[in-house]
């Protein structure tokens, strides 16, 4: 079986998951010599390495994020070229998670390993579609990985909030995204949808929405909230009645958010599928949207890439693990260090 002999050559340490033949890292939690990053959220792309192979859009979002001395070179590396590093065949396969993101496929001694990364199987408009690549051993994340996950089409959820919008045309409609691909996303899913209203956001959003609009993905227009605007006598520093505003989801209940009135407030996470999430977060409308594959398609993914071997990291492993057993798969948890839900 060419599954058993990959963890000779791919295996978990402290650093990361490492291949030893290549002499690097995937999505290492600590600084090395060489790191090939699946994507730019913060809980995979750190600072400090010396150098770093990612896809081109990747490579633009480290280093917004970082500065460009957040690693000491970069080489893009588009999805779908190989290169060949310490006898490995390396490819890049879209992942589907957001713009940029990246599976690691990797080809050694007449084996193949895929490293997802994080993945999603919904359509987004703003990043390439996952690829399904059949492999021996496929390294899949677990982020939802508990059966009550079901993540509803994004575009439904979407016209949930025009719908509000339209019914409560005196208010702003608040919406906590994540900085990264769930707020973009959001914004052209509005469009898709017919809204051709400006979309206001906080400042902390500003920048990675710039990123997306110079890397080729139309927001249409975008409003930035000047936060050092001063009050009307109202105090509030501009009537956003009807605006559609997005905000991190720390901002909807802070007081950034007080300058809005009576705002109908939001917050967009396959997290909210849970009540107690819902009641944590304290939103009016929550909007189940989610930039990871649910538990459906997890278990599809895993199950039509063929793989002899499945290792989970990245959420509820123990549960993916349990769940692959009982289908007759091998499988067990990596338990990297230093992931979080960043993304969702």
């Amino acid at each position: 079986m060419a599954a058993a002999g990959v963890e000779r050559w791919l295996y978990p340490t402290e650093k990361g998951l490492y291949c030893e033949p290549g002499d690097f890292y995937i999505d290492p939690s600590r600084a090395v010599s060489r790191a090939i990053i699946t994507h730019g959220h913060g809980d995979h792309a750190r600072p400090g390495h010396q150098a770093v192979l990612a896809t081109p859009e990747t490579i633009e979002v480290m280093k917004v994020r970082m500065g460009p001395e957040g690693a000491r070179s970069f080489e893009a590396f588009d999805a779908g070229t190989t290169k060949r590093i310490g006898g490995v065949d390396i490819r890049l396969a879209p992942a589907g998670h957001i713009l940029g993101s990246a599976q690691v496929v990797l080809e050694h001694n007449g084996a193949r390993a895929v490293v997802s990364g994080d993945y999603k199987r919904q359509p987004d408009p703003t990043c390439a579609p996952f690829e399904l690549v059949p492999c021996d051993v496929f390294v899949t994340e677990a982020t939802f990985a508990l059966p009550v996950f079901r993540h509803e089409p994004a575009d439904g959820e979407v016209r949930r909030l025009l719908n509000s919008m339209a019914a409560n045309p005196e208010r702003t409609h608040l919406v906590g995204v994540y900085g990264l691909g769930k707020c973009q996303r959001l914004i052209k899913l509005c469009r898709q949808a017919g809204y051709d209203g400006p979309v206001y956001l906080h400042g902390a959003l500003v920048e990675l929405t710039k990123l997306y609009q110079r890397l080729g993905v139309d927001l249409g227009e975008i409003g930035h909230i000047d936060p050092a605007a001063r009050s009307t006598k109202s105090g509030r520093s501009k009537d956003y009645a009807g605006a559609l505003v997005l905000c991190p989801p720390s901002a909807v209940d802070d007081r950034w958010s007080r300058r809005f009135s009576d705002p109908v407030t939001s917050f967009a996470s396959g997290w909210m599928r849970i009540r107690g999430r819902i009641r944590q977060a304290g939103v009016e409308l929550p909007l189940v949207i989610s930039d990871h594959a649910d538990w459906p398609e997890l278990l599809d993914t895993i199950v039509a890439t063929g793989a002899e071997e499945v290792w989970v990291t990245h959420g509820r492993e123990d549960v993916l693990v349990y769940q692959l057993g009982l289908m007759g798969r091998k499988a067990r948890a990596l338990a990297l260090v230093g992931f979080e839900d960043e993304a969702e």
